[in-house]
């Protein structure tokens, strides 16, 4: 890839990661989307290797959140659990 074009992809994309983290994503979103276009145009072989497998990334990026989602619940049920004992022990100490 020329450097022209390297510098083309990765400014777009860059400027679309920074203008959706400050709030204008529709803008973000496009220059993005431009930035990733240019850069399938490029590389049309490995952009149609990705849309065969992205089926198998979906699916292993909703396993890997559904894990996430359960060990966050662990860790909420494991606070509540901390939280009532404390209160039940200050109580006892303390009394009313």
């Amino acid at each position: 890839m020329q450097s022209w074009k390297k510098v083309a992809v990765f400014g777009a994309v860059g400027l679309g990661a920074a203008l959706i983290l400050t709030g204008r994503r529709p803008l973000g979103l496009a220059f993005a989307a431009g930035g990733l276009a240019l850069l399938a145009s490029e590389y049309p072989e490995k952009f149609e290797d990705l849309l065969e497998d992205a089926p198998d990334y979906l699916n292993k990026g909703m396993e890997i959140f559904a894990t996430l989602k359960k060990v966050g619940e662990g860790f909420i049920e494991d606070a509540e659990r901390r939280s009532a004992n404390a209160a039940r022990d200050l109580q006892a100490q303390f009394g009313d």
